[in-house]
């Protein structure tokens, strides 16, 4: 019964290991990104069925000591690796499949310089068209064109340190035009998702757009939208 507990703890655990290693391994291209979900998939089924036995044999056997420690651990373990998956399950089914945002959705900013490095993405560089724009007013209706009272080269400045302090790759940088174009990489998977921002002066006020969209996947799961809220926040 101890080899069976030990085979359980191991499992509990090993869920949790193996949520971890399904984006590193996808970034490595050991996986493809099918690859990569199968196994967060299964990750999860393993925690599942590892954390409630990992539960019965806590309150059936009593472990005293380290083995005691231990079930505990792979306890935790196995909900964790079941929490963050069903946590992203859950956002994804609450957003539209849309991975194209921006703040102006009839004139959307243009790539230039990030166009080339889309050549061979899954996903155009071309906005999304009309459909996806009816849905992003419908699910982000707070973002739209930002309005400030400086001057363009004040904003564009500005703009720039605030996409440095995010931690984008700058690509390319216009002072005469004030376009900032940027690549976002996430941390789990490594996914690229592209940053443009346009900013023009109208009357006597200075208007921001920035468009997020990413290179691969249907769904962003609301990272775009994320994005462009925190750094719309930030300036």
């Amino acid at each position: 019964m101890k080899a069976l507990h030990s085979i359980l703890i191991f499992l509990g655990l090993l869920s949790l290991i193996l949520i971890g290693l399904s984006g590193p391994l996808y970034q490595l291209e050991w996986l493809t990104l099918g690859g990569a979900f199968t196994l967060l998939r299964w990750a999860v089924y393993l925690a599942i069925g590892a954390g409630i036995l990992n539960i019965i044999a806590l309150f059936v056997r009593r472990p005293k000591g380290a083995r005691a420690g231990l079930s505990v651990l792979a306890i935790i373990a196995a909900f964790i690796a079941f929490y963050l998956p069903y946590t992203q399950y859950q956002t994804a089914t609450s957003v539209p499949p849309i991975h194209d945002i921006s703040t102006d959705t009839v004139n959307p900013p243009e790539f230039v310089a990030i166009a080339p490095l889309r050549a061979n993405a899954p996903n155009p560089v071309e906005y999304a068209g009309e459909e996806t724009a009816k849905q992003q007013k419908e699910a982000y209706p707070d973002i739209t064109t930002y309005v400030s009272s400086k001057s363009p080269d004040e904003l564009y400045q500005q703009a720039l340190t605030v996409a440095k302090n995010m931690g984008w790759e700058i690509i390319d940088t216009s002072d005469e035009q004030h376009r900032i174009e940027a690549t976002a990489t996430t941390t789990w998977f490594g996914f690229k998702d592209d940053v443009v921002i346009r900013i023009q002066a109208q009357n006597d006020e200075t208007l921001l757009d920035i468009r997020s969209k990413s290179r691969v996947g249907r769904s962003d799961v609301g990272k775009n939208a994320e994005r462009i809220r925190s750094f719309l926040s930030q300036l």
